[in-house]
């Protein structure tokens, strides 16, 4: 039997190592007495800025197994791992290998939970590999055109690749926790199994994306890039096969995991019959500020301590009638150009491992809902983002420059002007963000931001300029799906899976919404025998 530990705190500059005196002093034994013992969690606590901590839990075994039974006291529990659950492959025959649409988080997951189990699943990516990804990327940040089919949301690993790789999640337990193995036994770093707020920088994403992918392939699955689907081979409401850019592939299961940006597709679903729902979605802008402020806001004297690194922030306030929350955070990060369309544009940001960028920047937004736009068309939050990107395209001089206001000049009603700070690499246009904002998400900011800024001693402002739109940090539809079989209810074999589907909002969650159809997938169909 094991033990549970919690609340062990440590002062900051303390080495892990010295976690095991701490443990033993708690359970009133000597070291040599502890045989094993590993880290279940560790957080920071930075409620007393003069006095900051690491608070770990850890599970602990003794070498007297019968000492555990007569220790108590506060923090100590019996530890039982909470079991990881894999059905045997079901009976329900299929014809063909399973088909995964897209390489992102959720596509992935799904064809490595597949390939383990021996279903040899092909993967259909319409993007480019990740190594090709990371120069064509880089060509559209030195000025370049944008390439449709590969840039900051398409591609091997999807837009998370490029992002700043929190590996946060609402959910917990044993799925959870698989993911974070498979992605630490990618080279991902071991800690992120037990980090509070693991991260781990766009420079190892591509590494972590590049080996999972090679992983799947070791098992038996196949991944074929530059492979767009453009339409459903469908008989009596039954998946036959894809109409594919390189030609038909036949298959009677297809798990839909295309990513939240795929609006040829969602158009494409929409013909087809296949139904789809408008779904609320985040809109706001990307505000930047310098690194130092968010520092010593958060940090206070200890600001600048080599354990502690950049820090960030999490707020969420209500605007009003509506709630106004940060989004996708990026310590010592960069703004990027979210844009995958010629002629539209929007931000995001990411951030390395080293978070070494002297800004820091997140996405502000709000909710938006059918009150908004106007309408319940499926495609009506498409249609409101692109009339955003597009009127910020063309203010941005036609050059995928980004829409930049300083703070002072947004709550001032007037135009910036001149050069203005940004970690964004194609320059600039400085302007007034109420251009292509709708006014229910100015009067979000106009009420929201003071009120974060106050929470931060005033240095949340100082010196913060905002650029957008922040149009694609969520899904705009839903495409419906049993709950249990997670089957499209009107096509028989198609399983919408992941972000673009509506049904995850992250890295982690994405991913486990791809372990979990894999699940479904082996629990009802017999292994293909050909």
């Amino acid at each position: 039997m094991s033990l549970r530990v919690a609340n062990i705190s440590t002062p900051l500059g303390e080495d892990e190592s010295a976690l095991v005196d701490h443990l033993a002093s708690r359970l009133g034994v000597g070291p040599s007495d502890i045989t094993r013992w590993r880290i279940l969690r560790k957080s920071l606590d930075a409620r007393r800025r003069d006095d900051i901590r690491f608070v770990y839990s850890a599970e602990v075994e003794l070498a007297d197994p019968n000492a555990e039974a007569s220790l108590s006291g506060s923090g100590l529990a019996p530890y039982t791992p909470e079991r990881f659950d894999w059905p045997d492959p079901g009976s329900e025959p299929i014809r063909h290998r399973p088909v995964i649409v897209g390489s992102g988080p959720a596509g992935l997951f799904a064809a490595y939970f597949l390939a383990i189990s021996g279903y040899r699943p092909l993967v259909l990516e319409r993007g480019r590999a990740v190594k090709e990804r990371v120069a064509d990327v880089r060509s559209f940040d030195h000025g370049g055109a944008v390439d449709p089919e590969s840039n900051y949301l398409f591609g091997e690993g999807g837009a998370g690749t490029f992002s700043d790789g929190k590996l946060t999640s609402r959910g917990s337990g044993p799925d959870v926790r698989r993911v974070l193995e498979v992605v630490a036994d990618c080279h991902g770093k071991p800690s992120v199994i037990y980090e509070h707020r693991p991260h781990l920088g766009s420079n190892r994403l591509p590494l972590i994306v590049r080996t999972l992918r090679r992983k799947i392939e070791e098992a038996g699955g196949e991944v074929r890039f530059a492979c767009r689907v453009e339409d459903l081979d469908l008989l009596d409401g039954r998946l036959q096969g894809l109409m594919t850019s390189s030609g038909h592939i036949s298959t009677d299961v297809v798990v839909l995991a295309t990513g939240h940006s795929a609006r040829d597709t969602y158009q494409m679903l929409l013909r087809r019959g296949v139904p789809i729902a408008f779904k609320p979605f985040q809109f706001g802008v990307r505000i930047e500020q310098p690194q130092e402020s968010i520092d010593r806001a958060r940090y206070g004297p200890s600001a600048g301590h080599p354990a502690l690194g950049a820090a960030d922030y999490e707020l969420a306030t209500r605007a009003g009638d509506r709630d106004l929350f940060t989004f996708c955070m990026c310590a010592g990060g960069y703004v990027m150009g979210s844009v995958a369309e010629p002629g539209y544009f929007c931000t995001n940001g990411m951030s390395e491992s080293r978070h070494d960028s002297p800004f820091a920047n997140s996405g502000i937004v709000m909710t938006i809902g059918p009150q908004d736009v106007g309408s319940t068309h499926p495609l009506a939050g498409i249609h409101f983002q692109q009339r955003a990107e597009r009127a910020s395209y063309l203010i941005g001089g036609r050059s995928y420059s980004a829409p930049i206001q300083s703070v002072r000049d947004f709550f001032a009603g007037r135009a910036s002007s001149g050069s203005l700070p940004s970690s964004y690499p194609r320059g600039t246009v400085s302007t007034d963000l109420g251009l292509f904002l709708p006014p229910v998400v100015m009067a979000a900011l106009e009420r929201g931001l003071p009120q974060f800024d106050r929470s931060f001693r005033g240095l949340f402002l100082k010196g913060a300029t905002l650029t957008g739109p922040e149009a694609r940090g969520s899904s705009p539809v839903r495409i419906p799906r049993d709950s249990t079989s997670r089957e499209s209810p009107t096509v028989a074999g198609l399983f919408p899976c992941g972000e673009g589907a509506g049904y995850a909002g992250g890295i982690v969650s994405a991913a486990v919404d791809g372990l979990r159809t894999a699940r479904a997938l082996v629990g009802r169909f017999a292994i293909p025998q050909f």
